[in-house]
């Protein structure tokens, strides 16, 4: 049974969330909360949310306990990007683009 959980519009770049995606893939759910909680990366903790929100999903929606989960699909996928005019010398300027993620966790139960 697969259970789903996302987080839209994140404020983090998606190439620097695939790392950390990568690190969780195929762990167990209380393998992969003990990663984000102690890695020293910023996309850590919106992906602990997360993570915290599929396996309540699953406790509560299908019955579930939490060791039998584990990660099958951890995606940080691209959002919009937001433009800002930077002013430049001599009156020209460029633009910024401040990225945003789109944050997925699909956790499955162990088969027995």
């Amino acid at each position: 049974m697969e259970v789903k959980a996302s987080a839209k519009f994140l404020r983090l770049s998606p190439r620097k969330a695939r790392l950390v995606t990568d690190l969780i893939t195929g762990k167990t759910a209380e393998e992969a909360i003990a990663i984000l909680e102690n890695l020293p990366k910023s996309t850590s903790l919106p992906l602990g949310r997360v993570v915290r929100s599929a396996i309540a999903n699953a406790e509560n929606n299908f019955n579930l306990t939490l060791e039998s989960l584990y990660v099958k699909r951890a995606i940080a996928n691209e959002g919009p990007r937001m433009k800002r005019v930077w002013m430049r010398g001599r009156g020209r300027r460029d633009i910024k683009l401040h990225r945003t993620a789109h944050l997925v966790v699909v956790l499955d139960s162990k088969e027995a």
